[in-house]
């Protein structure tokens, strides 16, 4: 697994930057400065003094620095300075963090990597944490010490999407390195990774309702017949392609801050089957033949008028399997999706033969190849989804392959989704670097943000990983699994009522531990009159109130949050846009038992 070089050593006199009867080290910036580069000493500058409770000074910084200086982003004097540092060589997200004498650099290449510089500093060598939007830690310490350093890396990923409803907080996310477009970071803050389209666009490029009446040879046939009934385009079409291909450049020339443009399947199957389209997907033995040919085309004929564009497509569904000998062109990605996937398990485990086969097909011919992953159940945002342990292995499954982009979907409609906090966090750190223990990052969240609550929590996410053995984990997966059993759902309940008492003095940190009884609740409600046959099987008692209506009232109390905390009002259940209050209604009669 290629990594760029991240190194540390001890240095034999510490650094002070602020302590007892010290005056706090300066914060120079440089002369050429962007905004962005601004806004990170001054994010510098606010968690110091939050650190320290001393105030730090930030200064442009003079041709001849003082000692005890701390140099944020790239400039002339750092150049002059650190001049061991290839200035001229960093890529754009590209971080450095050096100490030389007295002095400490925090720099990077830009339009990002002095944020990220700063943001990584704080992390590893003063402890904060920033684990959701409204929950972070920072160490009190007033003296304020590091030893030498020498630091300069280049992320794995140029794209890291960890798609959680609590990742779209534009600050959090630069402070966890994601630069997706979904948290819509401004060009102040480093901007990001910024899409035209996303994914889906055939329609969107090509309305049917525009089109089919005068060109129905412009999609597909199906079964001898021309449709736009859930189909796509015919791809080898001449006449189609060269619309397309201006459409493209109309888009691009209204969104010029558009550096990726999707020109992608619709979310269904319903691939062309004329005669030309079949003939190229047969000798390609993939209809991934005719999408990579039609999107090479576009690609080719954009590149000249956008060279800093790329075109994106995706490899899902009916065109996963890469073709036998056309390749993408350079300013071509192909995301490929795990839809079909066992979630339980690592990706490159048996379950997953044969995505695992498709992503070494691609990592052999794509320059750009990106992971459209799936972290989430879709159709239970709430119910237990135990595929936190697979989290780390398949980022780094994706690392080792030549992977150059991430998107790994989470339940990105509201809060209050199963672990969505913890997910977003650990898989952004992961996205930044992926060598790192995933276990232990979810152990540091646990304790971070649950407190005295995270040893049942941890056990908890243990006896639920355990209970799956087996079980095909979907992102579509129903309620009435294996796993949903009494015994194993009791245990959980006592665990996270054992949790909830571990913080029961603590009314924030009790806010958060409740969310684990709202999941737990979801699945009692689905199941009730199952788990009340197996509790009676099992001759225990019914650790629930004896009504289900009751429960239900209290679950939904439990949804609506707590107005002063706005994360933990709970507005939808699944994708498809249910809310807790038509969940219960849904449930009916017996629901007023």
């Amino acid at each position: 697994m290629a990594f760029s070089l991240i190194a540390s050593v001890s240095r034999a006199g510490p650094l002070t930057l602020a302590g007892p009867g010290v005056t706090p080290a300066l914060i120079l910036t440089q002369p050429d400065a962007t905004p962005a580069e601004l806004n990170a000493a001054r994010e510098l500058a606010a968690v110091l003094q939050e650190i320290t409770g001393t105030a730090f000074k930030i200064e442009p910084a003079p041709d001849h620095p003082p000692e005890r200086a701390i140099l944020v982003g790239p400039g002339p004097v750092a150049a002059r300075l650190f001049p061991d540092v290839p200035w001229d060589q960093l890529g754009p997200e590209e971080v450095v963090i050096q100490t030389r004498d007295e002095r400490l650099l925090l720099a990077g290449g830009r339009p990002r990597g002095t944020l990220y510089a700063v943001s990584q500093f704080l992390q590893r060598q003063a402890g904060v944490r920033w684990w959701t939007p409204w929950a972070a830690r920072v160490p009190k310490q007033s003296r304020l010490e590091v030893g030498e350093l020498s630091v300069r890396y280049r992320p794995v990923f140029e794209s890291r999407d960890p798609y959680w409803y609590p990742a779209f907080d534009a600050r959090w996310a630069v402070r966890n390195f994601s630069n997706s477009q979904s948290a819509n970071i401004p060009e102040e803050w480093g901007g990001c990774i910024r899409y035209k389209g996303f994914v889906h666009t055939f329609y969107p490029l090509v309305p049917p309702d525009e089109h089919f009446a005068k060109h129905p040879e412009w999609f597909s046939e199906i079964k001898g017949q021309r449709t736009h009934d859930h189909a796509q385009l015919c791809l080898t079409n001449p006449e189609l392609r060269e619309h397309v291909v201006e459409r493209v450049k109309q888009w691009l020339r209204e969104s010029p801050e558009a550096r990726i443009i999707s020109v992608s399947q619709n979310d269904w199957y319903g691939y062309c089957e004329c005669a030309k389209c079949r003939a190229l997907d047969e000798a390609e033995g993939s209809h991934a033949g005719t999408m990579l040919d039609f999107v090479n085309y576009v690609a080719e004929r954009i590149e000249k008028e956008f060279p800093h564009v790329a075109v994106d497509t995706l490899a899902y569904q009916y065109t996963r399997q890469p073709p036998k000998t056309l390749k993408p062109r350079p300013n071509v990605i192909v995301r490929l999706c795990s839809i079909e996937c066992n979630f339980r398990e690592p990706l490159e485990a048996p379950a997953n033969a044969k995505f695992a086969d498709d992503i070494r097909g691609w990592a052999k011919i794509c320059e750009r190849l990106y992971i459209w992953d799936y972290t989430t159940d879709f159709a239970h945002y709430l119910q237990p989804h135990p595929n936190w342990y697979v989290l780390g292995p398949n980022v780094r499954f994706f690392a080792a392959h030549n992977v150059k982009g991430l998107f790994e979907q989470g339940a990105y409609q509201s809060h209050g989704a199963e672990f969505g906090e913890l997910r977003a966090w650990v898989l952004a750190q992961l996205l930044w670097d992926p060598r790192q223990d995933d276990r232990a990052l979810i152990r540091e969240f646990l304790e971070g943000y649950y407190g005295p609550a995270a040893p049942p929590i941890q056990r908890y996410l243990d006896l639920m990983h355990e209970a799956s053995a087996g079980w095909n984990l979907t992102c579509f997966s129903r309620t009435d699994t294996p796993f949903h059993h009494f015994a194993t759902l009791n245990r959980a309940e006592q665990l996270w009522r054992e949790a909830e008492a571990a913080v029961a003095g603590d009314e924030e940190l009790l806010a958060r531990t409740r969310r684990g009884r709202m999941w737990l609740g979801y699945v009692w409600l689905s199941l009730w009159d199952r788990l009340r046959k197996q509790c009676a099987e099992a001759g225990a008692p019914w650790p629930l109130p004896e009504s289900r209506a009751e429960f239900a009232r209290e679950w939904l109390r439990w949804t609506q949050g707590d107005p002063a905390r706005p994360w933990t009002k709970v507005t939808l259940v699944n994708e498809s846009g249910l809310s807790p209050e038509k969940f219960v209604e849904r449930l009916g009669a017996n629901a007023s038992r």
